[in-house]
């Protein structure tokens, strides 16, 4: 990748079709995000299976899932501040990027020497560690993304490259976890995809710097990781304090595995939306130049609710339904593999070269039929290949166990969600004010997951109610539902300042 690329992107507009080096830039930091995504995942949820740890708690172990739903919270921060040291020299968006990356190697050595998972609180704090630097990365480089490209038809050839990293890292990840851990055990599972997490940190750290003069670089990289080192400490600190008190909390109030927390859980995470929903009338009669004079936290919020209107409601509630089959497939998939009988080899074959190849066409397609198509009819093929990525897994579900049957299911499933992620990341792009990109496509692209990922907390105990058989029949018909909100969500209008 050549050394001017950042001079290059920042400098000059966009084409309407993005130049080589921007795609491959953002195959790169799709990669840089998707590799620890199965890490605090899927690999997670098969770890602990392995280790015989109840359904209903593996369950509760998707909910670190949840804490990307909320990354709008701490988005503000990183329009707003800058990394020391490294945004000095590469600008705001890479120092981000590259202290997520040291946070993403040290949170995963830091699982792989808890491995044995002996105490699951210590496991679920590296794990929710893992999962905040690694939304903090996608934060950054969605930002970035949104910039480069602010046309729908160069978002999709961006996305799809995005994509194509992003979900080749997973299946990496996922795949060469799963084999080491094979091979050897699930430490040296983790101390391998922490290495190669850390890969693009030196790409990053040899591109050119932002500013065309800008000079400084093996200063800015001494001072950027001093700097990031005590972050990183001090952010594990504060998230072990807030963890113990959280955990005290609940086991002072009796709560169990056999207790059904999920409408606790909904209810807290659904509070600061409600609250939005509530000031909406309010918001509706502000002048259009009252979000610019509000403070750099409020402003992007309060700009998107009085953009779309009452229209920002059905927008919501699609959004929430769409992803829906995409997060239940990865909460229990790979326990589902485990309970039908197939072996830790067979399972990384499925998530590697079948998985990578069928994703992959999955996401070009997808990226294809958003630049191309009518966003409506773009949308209906994307959760009818989300719904049968799910129910697939029924018929694996009764099948007689083989390979075969396991790498049908696992490419029909991973080229489904592939298709509808690339059409969805598009669509939300689409969504957002140019003056504030990162912050509300994190909003936008958080509250999606927000209820996908709550149900899948309860997804062990809902499993243990109707079966595996129920459970993706279940999600691939949450997933179709959203389809029904799209003949109210593509006459939603947006209000121009």
């Amino acid at each position: 990748m050549p050394a001017s690329i950042a001079a290059d992107l920042t400098e000059t507009a966009p084409p309407e079709r993005p130049p080589l080096r921007t795609l491959s830039l953002y195959l790169l930091l799709g990669f840089s995000a998707g590799l620890p995504f199965y890490m605090f995942n899927a690999v997670l949820t098969l770890r602990l299976a392995r280790h015989g740890i109840d359904i209903v708690i593996i369950g509760f172990f998707a909910w670190i899932a949840l804490l990307p739903t909320f990354k709008f919270v701490w988005a503000p921060l990183l329009d707003r501040y800058s990394v020391p040291g490294f945004s000095r020299f590469w600008g705001r968006r890479r120092g981000w990027i590259m202290l997520s990356q040291l946070g993403i190697f040290f949170s995963m050595v830091a699982m792989a020497f808890t491995s044995s998972d002996q105490s699951l609180p210590l496991t679920a704090l590296f794990a929710i560690l893992l999962a905040f630097w690694t939304t903090t990365l996608e934060v950054a480089a969605d930002g970035w993304r949104i910039e480069l490209a602010p046309t729908q038809a160069q978002q999709g050839p961006i996305v799809a490259a995005n994509l194509w990293g992003y979900r080749s890292a997973m299946v990496a990840a996922g795949s060469g976890a799963v084999l080491v851990a094979a091979w050897s055990d699930w430490a040296w599972a983790y101390l391998v995809i922490a290495i190669a997490a850390f890969f693009p940190f030196p790409i990053l750290a040899a591109m050119g710097p932002e500013a065309k003069h800008a000079k400084g670089r093996t200063g800015a990289l001494i001072s950027g990781t001093l700097f990031s080192l005590a972050i990183l400490a001090l952010t594990g600190a504060a998230t072990a304090m807030i963890g113990w008190a959280l955990l005290c909390a609940v086991q002072g109030a009796g709560f169990s595995a056999q207790t059904n927390v999920t409408p606790i859980v909904l209810a807290i995470a659904l509070l600061p939306f409600l609250a939005l929903a509530i000031a909406l009338p309010r918001i509706r009669r502000l002048p259009a130049d009252a979000p610019s004079k509000m403070p750099g936290f409020v402003a992007p919020y309060v700009e998107i609710f009085w953009r779309y209107g009452y229209g920002v409601l059905p927008v919501l509630a699609f959004v929430s339904f769409y992803r829906m089959g995409d997060v239940l497939t990865l909460t229990l998939s790979h326990p589902l593999w485990n309970a039908a009988g197939y072996s830790l080899e067979q399972i990384s074959m499925a998530d590697g070269v079948v998985a990578l190849t069928c994703s992959m066409a999955g996401v070009a397609l997808g990226g294809l039929c958003a630049a191309r198509l009518p966003m409506m009819l773009a949308l209906i093929i994307g959760a009818c290949a989300s719904a049968i990525g799910n129910w697939v897994f029924v018929w694996l579900w009764y099948a007689e166990p083989s390979a075969l049957v396991l790498y049908v299911a696992a490419g029909v499933d991973q080229f489904g969600h592939g298709l509808e992620g690339a059409v969805f990341v598009v669509y939300l792009s689409m969504l957002v004010s140019p003056r504030y990109p990162g912050t509300q496509y994190a909003f936008l692209s958080g509250f999606a997951f927000l209820l996908p990922r709550l149900i899948g907390g309860a997804a062990g105990a809902i499993q243990k109610q109707i079966g595996y058989d129920g459970f993706f029949i279940l999600s691939g018909a949450l997933s179709f539902a959203a389809i029904f909100f799209l003949p109210i969500v593509m006459r939603v209008r947006a209000r121009t300042a």
